[in-house]
């Protein structure tokens, strides 16, 4: 039979449940296709999110020829075949559509490929990724995308896609349900659609030997989770759990309990780039400036990793993550960014001050651009008592050093050049 994620994909926008921020009453993208308005794009999202719905959606709507191809097993080959179809249907005025799955996964030149047909419009892609963007596609494919960004689902988005599969399966409507813990159901399947629909068609498949009205319990949903992962599932629940452990062992300064993780990781078949660029963000937003070297080690890192691949990387991670564990921790830089975000969406864009103002031309100097400005070598230890934060703001602060590692060299020389006028 085919999968039950597979029976109930949507058919239309109206079906398609979450990605409100895209897809709902007149948001940019739904707005677009309404239009039938098609261009190339990435869909970048968690595993579950609608990427592949969304895309076939997507080509329906516009009457689309589609093709669908998995970056993992395709290669240059294919492309250049389903291109030579893109550019027959140009002639006749018919748009092609190439879906690439995994797109991350192709090399430069396989992108490289897809460049001229998208440039010329005889090829509309759309790509899916579950990595960043802006390390995975080469600039000059993302600059002829747009990139949509897809959330996981909401709990209440995930109960609203079970209840529409009830309704619509025609196998699950032949069915009498006494009770399904929805909640628990939910909970494990930590907003990814694939996960819960899955799971929910191997509970019902142990349930039904029990005689109906079946009962779909926490037990019976955790009997099909274990039957579901006799493997390490590195797109589900599990691959979760142990990242989120991994991080908070680095966070908690605990190098064997990090690198128990990594091992779990990695021997459960974890994509060692994920682990490495998840090392980049922990050594900005944990160790920050107590110990600045963090981050200059997880990018090389991360770039020695996809230089060497495994199983040689295994010990490239290993190094990495026992040294960011430790080191002296700081989360203040990542607290800095968060208060004055808050503030710029919060706040009126406030004016620059003029003494601060670039003034290239006669009229801005008129304007007084840039007039009073002090230059800060031409005093003391390079510095000077100045505002440079718009009145309305003046003497905010945002960054609070600590007094760990390095940072504290950091936080007496801020206390010594402001002297009082902030907090440090």
């Amino acid at each position: 039979m085919i999968p039950l994620a597979e029976r109930v994909r949507p058919k239309n926008l109206d079906e398609f449940i979450g990605q409100e921020h895209i897809l709902g009453k007149n948001k940019s993208l739904r707005n677009l296709l309404e239009q039938k308005k098609i261009f190339s794009m990435i869909l970048w999202g968690p595993p579950g999110s609608g990427k592949t719905t969304l895309a076939r959606l997507i080509a329906n709507l516009v009457d689309a020829e589609f093709h669908q191809i998995s970056a993992v097993s395709s290669g240059v080959k294919e492309i250049r075949e389903i291109i030579q179809i893109g550019e027959e249907n140009f002639e006749k005025g018919k748009s092609t559509i190439l879906f690439i799955d995994e797109i991350h996964r192709f090399n430069k030149a396989q992108q490289d490929a897809l460049l001229h047909s998208i440039e010329s419009g005889k090829l509309i892609l759309i790509g899916a990724t579950t990595e960043n963007p802006s390390f995975e596609i080469i600039s000059p494919l993302l600059s002829r995308c747009r990139v949509y960004v897809l959330k996981p689902h909401t709990n209440d988005n995930l109960k609203k896609i079970l209840e529409q599969a009830l309704v619509k399966d025609d196998y699950l409507r032949s069915l009498k349900f006494k009770f399904i813990d929805e909640d628990f159901l939910v909970q494990v399947s930590t907003g990814d659609a694939r996960i819960l629909l899955n799971t929910f068609e191997i509970a019902v498949e142990l349930a039904k030997p029990k005689g109906e009205p079946l009962v779909i319990d926490k037990e019976v949903i955790i009997d099909a989770i274990q039957k579901k992962k006799i493997d390490y599932d590195k797109l589900g629940e599990e691959h979760y759990n142990l990242i989120s452990a991994f991080i908070k062992s680095i966070r908690g300064s605990d190098p064997d309990a990090a690198v128990y993780y990594l091992a779990r990781m990695l021997e459960g078949g974890e994509d060692p780039l994920f682990i490495a660029r998840r090392m980049i963000i922990l050594a900005s937003e944990d160790i920050g400036n107590a110990s600045p070297n963090a981050l200059v080690l997880a990018v090389s890192t991360f770039q020695a990793c996809h230089f060497i691949g495994m199983p040689e990387a295994r010990i490239i991670l290993s190094q990495c993550a026992t040294y960011l564990a430790s080191q002296p921790k700081s989360n203040s830089a990542y607290l800095a960014i968060e208060k004055a975000l808050e503030d710029v969406r919060n706040l009126p864009n406030y004016p620059v001050p003029l003494h601060l103002r670039n003034a290239p031309t006669q009229l801005m100097k008129d304007l007084d651009y840039g007039k009073d400005y002090k230059y800060s070598h031409d005093f003391d230890q390079h510095f000077v008592l100045e505002n440079y934060l718009p009145d309305e703001l003046k003497d905010k602060q945002y960054y609070y050093p600590t007094d760990a590692g390095q940072e504290k060299n950091l936080k007496e020389r801020l206390m010594n050049w402001w002297k009082g006028r902030k907090k440090y």
